[in-house]
This record gives structure tokens, C-alpha cells and sequence, in this order.
């Protein structure tokens, strides 16, 4: 399986488990994503994503996105696409 890196995470809100992802690639919703730092690895299909409380299909480089995430993550967690 291959991975590569889509964005960081920038930013985590903890009580409604929402990463802010900064992207520097493409993500869709149904990617399947790991996300990875220090405390560990989190692996997640892409579900649910937001632009300025938007909805949002796809999202590209230089674009920040809201993700629901299925975990806690930390600011600076790298976020890669995995393919199969």
C-alpha cells in the first residue's frame, strides 16, 4: 500500500473532533487517509469535509478544509492519501 502527503494539520477542535487540514493536494470525500505524529498513527475514510462551514466534494492545494476526524490528532500531524 503507498501513501502521500496531502496537507498538516493546522489546527484541532477537540469537543466536536474536527481537524483543520491545510492542503498542499488534492482530497475528496471516500479517500482513504492516515493521519501521523508523534502519538501515533490514525487510520479513516474522508467523510465529511467543510470550507468556511460550506460542504464541500473536493478539495486542492492551498485550500484548508474541516475534517471530522475519528480521533485526536496534533497541530503539525502529517496527513497522507492511501492508495492501494
Amino acid at each position: 500500500m503507498g501513501k502521500k502527503l496531502v496537507g498538516k494539520i493546522a489546527h484541532f477542535f477537540g469537543k466536536i473532533g474536527v481537524a483543520v487540514v491545510d492542503l498542499n493536494d488534492e482530497l475528496k470525500n471516500g479517500d482513504r487517509i492516515s493521519i501521523e505524529g508523534p502519538a501515533g498513527v490514525a487510520e479513516q475514510l474522508v467523510e465529511s469535509m467543510q470550507i468556511n462551514k460550506e460542504t464541500v466534494e473536493r478539495a486542492g492545494r492551498g485550500q484548508s478544509v474541516g475534517l471530522k476526524v475519528d480521533s485526536r490528532v496534533k497541530e503539525g500531524d502529517a496527513v497522507y492519501i492511501l492508495s492501494e
